[in-house]
């Protein structure tokens, strides 16, 4: 199939590309690396009249560190730049372990980090890392611009905070404290398929080698990134031992996630798999901490 017949405007400038989204509201889409919005339009999922290309808006395309050791990343920055920068891996390793797990190469030089975020798919690894990692979105209309925790960006099942005149411009990352380990896995049928369940992990030691903190954040057993808040809770402050990450990965499991079954797996499958892969991030994660950040 091809898509209905659609207006198209490439903006040289940001200002003319809010322009746009501003004048025609709902009936626009905004492009960006195309890899879920142009074959949602060939089979007419998606019938957009007007396309904003978003592709000349070389300004939104960078990767920038800040002087407290996080990082600004440009919305058109392209997927494969944050796999092969040394600064996210230096800054935010748990963001280049991932990188690799994303579909497939020629999917990666194409796809951007903000066009992944904003099309909110529940199944994809960049908002659950995002969560996270504490990432603040930058959001402008033409009417000025504000910031979004990545926790309140991702709203709904492919909803986020955008309006239909916004535009996601920026992605901040913190840096990560010290003695903060990360880590990321997740179970797909084949190499480059949707995950079945995924999770990211962030585990900072206090100085008595005590959880500090933990963040545990699912993708593909909700209807975006999921947060395990009881799993966190019980163990900050807790000695990171086997039995205490066995635990609370169980909590997770058992407590934090509602997965639903469908015809690629069930949900009593995708449970099974969230606490599997929660003990082994959190394990991971927990395991680098002791080396500083990682």
């Amino acid at each position: 199939m091809k898509p209905a017949p659609f207006k198209y405007f490439a903006p040289p400038t940001v200002d003319e590309a809010l322009h746009l989204l501003g004048e025609y509201g709902y009936e626009a889409k905004a492009l960006a690396g195309g890899q879920s919005l142009i074959p949602t339009m060939n089979f007419r999922l998606a019938q957009p009249a007007v396309l904003v290309d978003l592709n000349p808006l070389t300004d939104l395309n960078y990767i920038r560190p800040t002087g407290d050791g996080g990082l600004r990343i440009g919305a058109m920055t392209r997927q494969r730049q944050l796999e092969r920068d040394p600064l996210i891996a230096e800054r935010a390793p748990l963001l280049h372990e991932t990188m690799p797990h994303i579909a497939h190469p020629q999917i990666r030089n194409r796809g951007t980090y903000g066009g992944t975020l904003a099309h909110a798919d529940p199944a994809a690894e960049l908002p659950a890392v995002s969560v996270a990692l504490r990432a603040r979105m930058k959001i402008r209309n033409r009417e000025g611009e504000r910031w979004v925790p990545a926790e309140d960006f991702f709203v709904a099942l492919f909803t986020t905070a955008l309006e239909p005149e916004d535009l996601l411009v920026e992605i901040a990352l913190p840096p990560l404290p010290p003695r903060t380990g990360t880590a990321f896995a997740e179970v797909a049928r084949r190499h480059g398929d949707y995950a079945l369940a995924g999770v990211a992990a962030v585990v900072t030691r206090n100085e008595d080698d005590t959880c500090a903190d933990a963040r545990l954040v699912f993708l593909s057993v909700g209807d975006g990134p999921v947060m395990a808040h009881q799993a966190a809770a019980a163990l900050r402050g807790q000695p990171l031992t086997p039995e205490a990450i066995r635990a609370a990965a169980h909590t997770a499991a058992t407590a934090d996630i509602e997965p639903g079954s469908d015809i690629h797996a069930s949900a009593d499958f995708r449970r099974h798999l969230a606490e599997v892969l929660a003990r082994r991030t959190l394990q991971t994660a927990a395991q680098r901490a002791k080396g500083g950040n990682a």
